[in-house]
């Protein structure tokens, strides 16, 4: 039987895992009128699923619930706003790739053999993303934590429980928390939109906020999180 503990951080990782499946695909992909209304005009960004005391979540929560009443959070405003920060051809305001803040130039050689990508065929993932994006794209990486924290959340046996919590912890040091800090603050200084200098708080709060869940401590730079009612 599932420990009420156990059940609960069952649910917090997957609301967790809710919120990156939203912010990757803001990433991924160029916002359309139809995300726009469901997730700004409607409010639905007003109410995250859950509730932490990290202050880049409490950040994240208080930049989404402005961008929601801003009238630049539109279609053709965010639109413009991704094209700047992410997809200029001649330097992007905050590329989403992990090589463009690596010192080791040979992860721009060959995307399928870099780092990242050895670390999905690993797990023999091969989801259609890497076919439309490189494998050190932002998006993409986000989509394979949700993954692993999948995988994390259908496993009984507590040596496997443990084993796959290392390896979500290690994907998240050496892909994610190793340049997302840096790419956050270009967001944060560049973009025109409170729209994505939200999201870009949200991925990295999401982030730490399940290393320090899977870290197995309850209380991780004074941080703390909980299902909202």
């Amino acid at each position: 039987m599932i420990s009420d503990t156990r059940n609960q951080q069952y649910n917090i990782l997957k609301g967790y895992n809710m919120l990156l499946y939203f912010a990757g695909t803001m990433i991924m992909y160029e916002p359309e009128e139809e995300c726009i209304v469901d997730f700004w005009r409607e409010g639905i960004l007003k109410k995250l699923p859950v509730s932490s005391s990290n202050p880049n979540f409490i950040k994240a929560a208080s930049q989404l619930r402005e961008s929601c009443t801003d009238k630049a959070s539109d279609t053709g405003a965010m639109s413009q706003d991704y094209q700047r920060l992410f997809k200029r051809e001649i330097l992007p305001l905050a590329p989403h790739f992990e090589s463009s803040y690596s010192s080791d130039s040979s992860h721009n050689v060959n995307h399928k053999r870099s780092p990242v990508g050895e670390f999905y065929d690993s797990y023999g993932w091969k989801h259609r993303s890497r076919h439309e994006k490189k494998d050190d794209h932002l998006g993409v990486e986000l989509l394979f934590l949700t993954t692993l924290v999948e995988k994390y959340l259908v496993l009984d046996d507590e040596a496997c429980r443990s084993e796959m919590k290392n390896e979500i912890n290690r994907f998240i040091d050496h892909h994610i928390l190793s340049w997302i800090p840096e790419w956050n603050r270009r967001v944060q200084e560049h973009s025109l939109t409170i729209s994505y200098k939200g999201v870009a708080s949200l991925i990295i709060a999401c982030v730490e906020d399940i290393k320090s869940i899977l870290s197995n401590r309850t209380d991780m730079m004074g941080n703390s999180w909980y299902l909202r009612n």
